[in-house]
């Protein structure tokens, strides 16, 4: 399958995990001497509008692809959620 990078710049990344969408592909990581691609560089999401930047990038190796469809490209990699102080969990009552 041959793809040009423009072409992947508009899939839409889903991981299969937990289903979620993760960005659309921001950057590649390639290994200039055999001409290989090491991993998928998806942008971090927008923090209030943009106005406070992104958070982090996504880091997907290029293990993790398992298909390219039409529009998406499905991973499987398990992400740890970040819960720093600020975040704090809801009681259910």
């Amino acid at each position: 399958m041959l793809m040009r990078y423009c072409q992947l710049r508009r899939k839409e990344v889903i991981n299969l995990n937990d289903g979620c969408r993760l960005g659309y592909v921001g950057d590649l990581e390639l290994c200039m001497p055999e001409g290989t691609v090491k991993a998928l560089i998806v942008l971090g999401p927008c923090k209030f509008f943009g106005l406070f930047g992104r958070g982090e990038d996504y880091y997907i190796p290029w293990d993790c692809v398992q298909r390219f469809g039409d529009d998406i490209i499905l991973i499987d990699k398990p992400f740890q959620r970040r819960d720093g102080p600020g975040h704090k969990k809801k009681k259910p009552w």
